[in-house]
C-alpha cells in the first residue's frame, strides 16, 4: 500500500500503465507483508477489540509495525515501473491517514482520561474508534484489489467500466456471503429481535441494487450494444422481484415470514450470467461456471428455507444450532464472487496466453473462496467464544451429537433406547437378587423365635 514512488517511469511505453520488467523480490515482499497485515492481522485485531480482549492492543501494534514495513518496501522496489497517478498509490494516502487516526484514538482510549472535558469527548472518540476499526477491513479489501489492478496494469481506458462491474458485483457477492455467515452463526437472535425476516432485508437490498443497475448499465442516449440489454433487464427483474420479496416478508397477521424471492433472484441471475456471449473460450467457460455456481447458490437457498428450515427462522430456538446444509448456499456465494471478479476481459486474455486451461483457473478461484470462507468462520468463532463464554452443552443421545429432525428422535435411536432400558432393567434385577438373597440369609430366622416361643 505504498504511495507514489520517486522512481522514474521512462521505461513505460506510450499508452501503457506499467513497464515490461518483472516484479522484483522487494515488491513481492511488499505485497505479501501488506496482505498479511491488512488482510489478516487488522481484521483479527478488530474482532478482539469488539470482545474487549487483552490481546487487542498487541495484535494491532504488530499489524501496524508490519504495515509500516510494507509501506517502506513499496518505495524501495526496483523492476516494474508504474504510472505515478495509479489508483493504488492515490488510495494509499487516505487509508494510511485513517490508520494513523485509529492509532491516536486507541491511545487516547487506553489512557482512560474521563475527567472534565475528556468525559464528554471520550464517548465520541469511542464511537469513532469503533466505526473506523470496522471500516478498515472493507477499505483494506478495496486497496488490495487496487494493488492487483495496478501491478498488472489492468482497468485502463475502455476497460474501466467492465472492471468496475466485475469487481463491485463480485465483492458484493462475497460480502453477501460473509453477512449470511454472520447471521447464520451469531446473528439469529438479533434478527428475531428486529421483528423482520431475513428475506425482508435481502429483498430490500436487491430492489435498491436493481434500481441502480436499471439506469447505469446502459449509457442513455447511445446505441444499445453487446450486453446492455441483458444488464439492464437484469436490473429490472431485481427491483421487481425485490419489491415482491419485501411484500412477502410478512404474513397476513403482520408477523415475519420467510420466502423464496432472494434465492430465486440469485438463481435466475446465475442463469442469465451463464448465457453471456464471450469472445474467448476460457472466458465463456469461466462465466458459465460462475452462472452455474450462482444458480446452485440460489437453488440451495430455496431448499434451505422451504425444506430444511420449513420456513422457521432457524433450526433451534436459542439460535445456536445449524445444519451442514446451511453452509452450502453461503459458501457458493463466496465462490461466485471470486469467479466473477476473475472473469474480466484482461484477466481472461492473460490466462489464455499463459497456457493454463479453464479447469485449473476455476479451481484456483474456488481455492481462494475456501480460504476467505475459512478465515471468516475463524473470526466469527473467536467472537462467539469470547462474547458468550458460558456455552450450552449439546444434546447427546446414544453418543450422537446434534439436533434431532423436527424435534423427534429417529426410529433406530428410539429402538436402541428402549432395548437399552430393558437391558439395564434386567441387569438391575440381577444385581438386586443376590443382595436380597444375602439379606435373607444374614437376617435372623423367625423359625427359631417361633419355636422358642412355643417352647417357653
Amino acid at each position: 500500500m505504498a504511495s507514489a514512488h520517486d522512481h522514474s517511469s521512462t521505461h513505460i511505453e506510450e499508452g501503457q500503465a506499467i513497464s515490461v520488467e518483472p516484479i522484483d523480490t522487494t515488491l513481492w515482499v511488499h505485497i505479501f507483508v501488506q496482505m498479511f497485515a491488512w488482510g489478516i492481522i487488522f481484521p483479527l485485531g478488530m474482532v478482539l477489540g469488539i470482545v474487549k480482549s487483552r490481546w487487542h492492543v498487541p495484535v494491532q501494534v504488530a499489524g501496524t509495525a508490519l504495515a509500516i514495513l510494507g509501506y517502506a518496501l513499496g518505495h524501495m522496489h526496483g523492476g516494474r515501473e508504474f504510472r505515478h497517478n495509479n489508483v493504488h498509490s492515490k488510495f494509499a494516502s487516505p487509508i494510511s491517514l485513517l490508520l494513523f487516526a485509529q492509532i491516536l484514538m486507541g491511545i487516547y482510549l487506553k489512557l482512560h482520561l474521563e475527567k472534565g472535558i475528556n468525559g464528554k469527548i471520550r464517548r465520541f472518540v469511542k464511537i469513532g474508534h469503533g466505526i473506523v476499526g470496522k471500516a478498515l477491513p472493507v477499505l483494506s479489501w478495496t486497496q488490495m484489489l487496487f494493488g492487483g489492478i495496478t501491478a498488472l496494469g489492468f482497468c485502463q481506458g475502455d476497460h474501466i467500466g467492465q472492471c468496475l462491474a466485475h469487481f463491485i458485483m463480485g465483492s458484493a457477492f462475497i460480502a453477501y456471503g460473509i453477512l449470511l455467515t454472520i447471521l447464520l452463526l451469531v446473528g439469529q437472535l438479533w434478527l428475531r429481535r428486529t421483528g423482520r425476516s431475513q428475506e425482508f432485508f435481502d429483498s430490500a437490498v436487491i430492489a435498491a441494487w436493481g434500481m441502480v443497475n436499471t439506469f447505469t448499465e446502459h449509457r442513455w442516449g447511445t446505441a444499445w450494444v453487446k450486453n446492455d440489454w441483458q444488464h439492464t433487464t437484469m436490473g429490472i427483474i431485481w427491483w421487481c422481484a425485490g419489491l415482491a420479496g419485501v411484500w412477502l416478508s410478512r404474513d397476513r397477521d403482520g408477523r415475519p415470514q420467510r420466502n423464496f424471492i432472494p434465492g430465486f433472484v440469485i438463481l435466475i441471475t446465475g442463469w442469465a450470467m451463464s448465457a453471456h456471449p464471450q469472445d474467448l473460450m476460457i472466458s465463456a467457460e469461466t462465466h458459465k461456471m460462475f452462472g452455474y455456481t450462482l444458480m446452485a447458490a440460489g437453488a440451495t437457498r430455496i431448499i434451505e428455507i422451504s425444506f430444511v428450515l420449513r420456513d422457521r427462522p432457524g433450526v433451534s430456538e436459542e439460535g445456536r444450532e445449524t445444519t451442514s446444509f446451511q453452509y452450502v448456499p453461503v459458501f457458493l456465494l463466496y465462490a461466485s464472487g471470486f469467479l466473477f471478479m476473475g472473469a474480466t476481459e484482461e484477466q481472461m486474455s492473460l490466462v489464455a496466453s499463459s497456457g493454463m486451461d479453464h479447469v485449473a483457473y476455476i479451481l484456483i478461484l474456488y481455492s481462494l473462496a475456501f480460504l476467505v470462507f475459512l478465515f471468516t468462520n475463524v473470526l466469527i468463532n473467536i467472537y462467539d467464544r469470547n462474547s458468550t463464554p458460558a456455552l450450552p452443552n449439546k444434546e447427546v443421545a446414544n453418543g450422537r451429537l446434534g439436533p434431532r429432525i423436527n424435534g423427534n428422535v429417529p426410529v433406530r435411536d428410539a429402538q436402541e433406547f428402549e432395548l437399552e432400558g430393558l437391558m439395564s432393567d434386567d441387569e438391575d434385577d440381577g444385581a438386586r437378587r443376590p443382595r436380597e438373597d444375602d439379606s435373607d440369609l444374614n437376617s435372623p430366622s423367625t423359625v427359631g423365635k417361633n419355636s422358642d416361643g412355643v417352647a417357653h
